[in-house]
């Protein structure tokens, strides 16, 4: 494909070290106009990608779409054209009463129960976020004055198995959304596991933001769009502080 990777249609030039990654292709357009001379680089399948500048720093957004097999696709494709950062900006059902609609989650590891990475390596290997990328993000988040919680966050494959329903392994699905409650597990989302482990192996940075939109303990893992805006601007503060960081 003419030195383009083969799902994300990118190539090396194409984005910066900097990559926010939202699922949703729709919402790479919106973080986009946070960019200063934001260019539509490629569009193909559900990865769609906008590159360009944030106080001077290349940036990118790429949307990973839905699940761990696309977004381990992404972030691989990706590091091939040279991006290094990545900050998943998404959307989470809260699995705690504290953790409240709007709010948002800074993610410090994710409960792996999604097969993507137990093709990689096995489930005794934890799924990190990098120490560097979440310390900015909780910074940025104390500097804009957005809530904000840290802690673990759980990663699934398949969306409508919470709560109760009819399907083969209710009671064993009952059973175990009780322990990540009982667990803290602070919210559930369907790409940190992937983002994480392939990071990690891969050597390169990730970590990760999630507006709280449903309240997955209540049985509504969907309420409404809410607290999406905070997350763009903690994660977009997040990578002028590491920037800085990484420049001083």
């Amino acid at each position: 494909m003419d030195g383009k990777e083969y799902h994300i249609a990118l190539g090396k030039g194409d984005v910066g070290r900097y990559v926010l990654l939202p699922g949703d292709p729709g919402r790479t357009e919106k973080i986009a106009k946070h960019f200063s001379n934001a260019r539509e680089m490629a569009f193909n399948r559900e990865y769609r990608t906008f590159t360009g500048k944030v106080d001077g720093i290349k940036i990118s957004t790429t949307s990973t779409g839905i699940g761990c097999p696309s977004t381990a696709i992404c972030v691989e494709e990706l590091i091939k054209c040279g991006a290094d950062t990545f900050i998943r900006v998404g959307t989470a059902g809260s699995l705690q009463k504290p953790v409240g609609l709007g709010d948002v989650v800074i993610s410090q590891a994710a409960v792996r129960e999604e097969g993507t990475t137990q093709q990689y390596i096995p489930l005794s290997y934890p799924a990190v976020a990098d120490f560097e990328v979440t310390s900015a993000l909780v910074e940025a988040a104390k500097n804009l004055g957005v809530k904000y919680h840290t802690g673990i966050v759980h990663c699934k494959d398949a969306f409508y198995t919470e709560g109760v329903n009819d399907l083969p392994l209710e009671q064993h699905n009952k059973q175990m959304w009780e322990a990540w409650y009982r667990g803290n597990v602070l919210a559930t989302s369907m790409e940190s596991a992937a983002l994480f482990v392939v990071s990690s192996i891969k050597k390169v940075f990730a970590g990760e933001i999630l507006a709280i939109i449903g309240l997955t303990y209540d049985d509504r893992p969907i309420e409404k769009k809410v607290g999406i805006d905070e997350a763009i601007a903690v994660a977009i503060e997040g990578v002028k502080i590491l920037e800085r960081k990484r420049n001083s």
